[in-house]
């Protein structure tokens, strides 16, 4: 069990400490000049040019760009360690790979383009409010979460890129945990597209899964499971519900409870609420098991960082008042609601945890 040691210590000199605060400062160039980067071709056309790179010229017949903006971004890239230039010649680098070919960055620079890049003009309003103000930037809903369904396509994609991402991997590495259970009966709180509601029918002939979720996102996991075999699909139900109301319950006598990426968007009393209805809904001997990329239990500050960051969107663009927690925060909320946390497997798909609770 990992926690915070990446952050107990200021390590940079000053000159060091200077120029990081200067890519601060340049950061909303410096992703968008990136972008463009790799959005026009060039940093593919120098990859493909191998270490021998090419030249300006070459770089300005291959792109189709005018010479003017070839050189501009060229010169930004050197800057932003993309690009090399050695005797005339410019070559890209690792970071430049990671960029092209790398599928958590790429789906981190679309989310982050296509959901939120307008929206955190508005991040400290929304900071000081905890309402989503920069969420009129997408459409007028009080979360993002009414309007996932009706959102432009590139911008639903890219949501659903950044989210399954996440969740692709951690889904198949927890499934051993949940299979390990003998479960009968799964209420998939959450459960967005459907997307762990198939995992499960088609890896287990005898559960039935009931997906939770707003109607809005039950259109979605209905159509991601019409291509269910005829059998699978009789398995699987859908209860349409909107948690943030207290009054709402859950469906009733569930061997297993399951919220994955789910509890990160809601506040930390609102998720003792949730608690506490999960706990109602349990069959005796039932286990809620929630399934969260705790920033605190990463092994790689890379991750760490994205995690953090990521709380962001929940402020300024999701529903304000979410973000990514720390696990012990997330632990004690889960004893607030009389569930106990009796089991604990970090790196699940390496960034996630899975917590097992039971009724106290």
């Amino acid at each position: 069990m990992r926690t915070m040691t990446f952050f107990d210590q200021d390590s940079q000199s000053a000159l060091e400490a200077r120029g990081h605060a200067q890519w601060i400062a340049f950061g909303p160039g410096v992703f968008q000049a990136a972008r463009v980067l790799c959005n026009t071709g060039l940093l593919a056309l120098m990859e493909d040019a191998g270490r021998e790179g090419l030249t300006l010229e070459a770089a300005i017949a291959g792109s189709g760009l005018p010479a003017y903006s070839a050189r501009l971004l060229l010169e930004a890239g050197l800057g932003m360690g993309l690009v090399t230039l050695q005797e005339g010649r410019y070559a890209t680098t690792k970071a430049a790979w990671f960029l092209l070919h790398d599928p958590m960055t790429r789906a981190n620079m679309a989310f982050m383009h296509e959901v939120n890049y307008r929206g955190y003009h508005e991040l400290e309003a929304a900071l000081r409010t905890q309402e989503p103000r920069g969420l009129a930037s997408l459409g007028p809903w009080p979360t993002i979460y009414e309007g996932l369904s009706a959102l432009p396509p590139a911008t639903r994609d890219a949501w659903l890129a950044f989210d399954h991402y996440y969740s692709d991997l951690a889904f198949p590495a927890a499934w051993p945990f949940v299979k390990a259970r003998r479960v009968r009966s799964l209420l998939d709180v959450g459960g967005n597209t459907g997307k762990f509601a198939r995992h499960c029918v088609t890896n287990d002939e005898q559960v039935e899964v009931t997906i939770v979720d707003l109607p809005g996102q039950l259109t979605l996991a209905r159509q991601a499971l019409a291509s269910l075999p005829p059998a699978a699909a009789a398995r699987v139900q859908f209860h349409g519900a909107n948690l943030l109301d207290p009054a709402v319950g859950l469906p009733a006598g569930r061997d297993v409870i399951w919220m994955s990426q789910f509890l990160a968007c809601f506040s930390e009393d609102e998720i003792v609420s949730i608690f506490e209805r999960c706990a109602a809904a349990l069959a005796p001997g039932g286990r809620v098991l929630v399934l969260e990329p705790f920033w605190d239990r990463q092994k790689q500050q890379a991750a760490e960082f994205c995690l953090q960051q990521t709380s962001l969107y929940f402020a300024a663009i999701a529903n304000g008042r979410g973000r990514i927690y720390t696990s012990d925060v997330m632990i004690g909320l889960a004893r607030r609601a009389g569930l106990e946390v009796i089991g604990e497997v970090d790196g699940i798909a390496s960034t996630h945890t899975l917590l097992t609770c039971a009724r106290r």
